[in-house]
């Protein structure tokens, strides 16, 4: 895994593939069109905020390592870009979010009712069109991927502001929640490839490994990020009362006032006592054992596709895995 890359832009590393993407913006600005003026009006909003679009990066990046230049690619890289987007809508209602990117929340903007309601529009837009690709296997693995998605929101709601959530809870809810579309996203680009099942399973992996990480270092940013760098508010997770790894070590390994400041940090929410959070957390080791989780699942992603053949765009999936775990938004 190179090094390099942990100083890059998001957009300089998808520079191999950049010609695709401008592709799959066309696709979704023609696949958003709808008769209903709001709707157009919220997915523009939603859709210009930008974004890195890793998810249909990989799903482009995995085609083209596999040699794949078929024009379905991109419908289908619109189509894990929708659902991504969708997600995003009704997560930042439930969280109650006025923040993402740096702007306003869609919520925050036209209210909670609209957004669930055009979220509610891009996942059936996304299913139509991959109904028109005509592929069983596609269909299956995106709806399976929908279907696990929502489980893992569930299971996070079920978390809120229970101290007692164990890591391996915990885990379960990031390999559910965001790295399940990660993981169909790289899978599909290895599905219309048409390659071998363990080629498929290498590039599913690597979705389901560098997923991981990236929410890993999500929840490390949070309490070390600052609202400029991320595009939302510093200390969010604190304030909703979600359980993240940072404090479930704090808990698992602080000291006994440690541990009561974190568990009710956990109960209560609020950020009232951040300063005080965010230095037992660094103290007890918390943040670097997040930072080593993050690393250790980039190495495992990296190391899921070393059967792939040498490209540009093997590199390019191998240099998001060191990007991963060092950015700072």
């Amino acid at each position: 895994m190179t090094s390099a890359a942990t100083t890059s832009t998001a957009a300089s590393l998808l520079a191999p593939i950049a010609d695709d993407m401008r592709e799959v913006d066309r696709v979704i600005r023609l696949r958003l069109a709808s008769e209903v003026m709001l709707i157009n009006q919220i997915s523009e909003y939603i859709i210009g905020a930008g974004g890195k679009r890793l998810r249909p990066a990989l799903l482009l990046a995995v085609a083209r390592a596999l040699e794949v230049d078929d024009a379905v690619r991109f419908e289908l890289a619109a189509v894990v870009e929708f659902i991504h987007t969708a997600t995003l809508l009704h997560d930042d209602v439930v969280d109650e979010s006025d923040l993402r990117r740096g702007r306003e929340t869609a919520n925050a903007l036209f209210g909670n009712a609209a957004s669930v309601l055009v979220g509610d529009f891009l996942y059936t837009r996304s299913f139509q069109m991959m109904v028109e690709v005509g592929k069983m296997q596609v269909m299956q693995i995106l709806a399976d991927a929908v279907n696990v998605i929502s489980e893992g929101e569930v299971l996070q709601l079920l978390n809120l502001n229970d101290p007692d959530v164990t890591e391996e809870s915990y885990t379960q809810v990031i390999r559910y929640k965001t790295a399940r579309l990660f993981e169909a996203s790289a899978q599909l680009g290895a599905v219309i490839a048409g390659t071998s099942p363990s080629l498929e399973a290498a590039a599913a992996a690597y979705g389901r490994h560098l997923g991981t990480a990236f929410q890993l270092m999500d929840d490390w940013l949070d309490y070390t990020g600052s609202s400029e760098t991320m595009g939302k508010n510093a200390g969010d997770d604190l304030r909703e009362g979600k359980p993240t790894l940072p404090l479930i070590y704090l808990i698992n390994n602080g000291s006994e006032s440690e541990r009561a400041l974190a568990r009710a940090a956990i109960v209560e929410g609020g950020t009232e006592h951040f300063d005080a959070i965010f230095a037992a957390v660094r103290n007890s080791g918390g943040l670097d054992y997040t930072l080593a989780c993050a690393k250790k699942e980039a190495a495992l992603a990296a190391d899921a596709i070393s059967a792939f053949p040498a490209s540009p765009f093997k590199e390019m999936l191998l240099e998001l895995c060191s990007y991963s775990t060092g950015r700072q938004s």
